[in-house]
């Protein structure tokens, strides 16, 4: 029976590297290069790319409406500036436009797609006047504690990693504020991984990254090993101890 045990505790031992912590997501080795990004506190403009949202309206006499406000006639009152139209550009890049039609914006900044749908309008409207935004910009966040992840929305171009993480809730008590991991898609479709550490007062500079669509931030949280370790053991624990009980009680009603 001691046999028995000690070759059950033996296999769940070597065994616990695969369970325990399982939920611990995006791994790097400890020879992991991180990327280094001098600029990262600058505003970059956003390119549209593919399952973007799109909002845009359009105004003649180079959106005349939105300042005139003489008019008597309040469904001409042109400062009243409503979108509740939504376009999305699928996987090739276009979206279908009214008049125009379907038309590549992939890859255009917003003030360049403005501009092309600008000169694309000036054939059908006199100077016409084009507003733009993408609706659906995001990060994610995964705060270092599981089931707090969320999905925060970039209201701005400058929204930085502090703020995103203070929207989220700010790091778990579980959290390494020290291994926060902002992992970034290039524009080859790899990605490439900042180290950030928050733990001390120094980390204020990186904690200033100018965050873009699609980030992911993820604050690694700790290694519960022992904890863990218990948590998962005590079942099989109880299972031996029940059988070990069973075979000694039968042993001694043999007896």
């Amino acid at each position: 029976m001691r046999k028995l045990l000690y070759l059950f505790g033996l296999s769940l031992f070597f065994s616990s590297c695969a369970w325990v912590n399982p939920s611990i997501m995006l791994k790097t080795g400890k020879d992991y290069k991180y990327a280094q990004n001098s600029d990262t506190t600058k505003a970059l403009d956003y390119k549209i790319s593919s399952n973007d949202i799109l909002e845009f309206s359009m105004y003649s006499n180079d959106g005349f409406k939105l300042v005139d406000l003489t008019s008597l006639n309040a469904a001409n009152m042109g400062y009243r500036f409503e979108s509740n139209i939504q376009y999305l550009v699928e996987s090739d890049g276009s979206s279908k436009l009214p008049v125009l039609g379907r038309i590549k914006l992939s890859g255009y900044t917003i003030r360049e797609a403005e501009s092309l749908l600008e000169e694309k309008y000036s054939s059908f409207y006199v100077r016409p006047y084009v507003i733009m935004s993408v609706s659906n910009k995001r990060v994610i966040v995964f705060p270092g504690s599981a089931g707090d992840a969320k999905v925060i929305p970039l209201l701005n171009n400058n929204t930085t990693l502090i703020e995103a993480l203070a929207l989220a809730g700010g790091i778990a008590d579980d959290g390494k504020a020290w291994m926060v991991k902002l992992i970034r898609e290039t524009p080859d479709k790899k990605h490439e991984v900042f180290l950030i550490d928050l733990a001390k007062i120094e980390g204020i500079k990186q904690g200033s990254m100018v965050l873009q669509a699609n980030d992911i931030i993820y604050v690694e949280p700790r290694k519960k090993y022992a904890s863990r370790f218990i948590q998962e053991a005590a079942p099989i624990v109880s299972i031996l101890t029940s059988i070990f009980i069973l075979l000694t009680y039968s042993q001694r009603l043999a007896n």
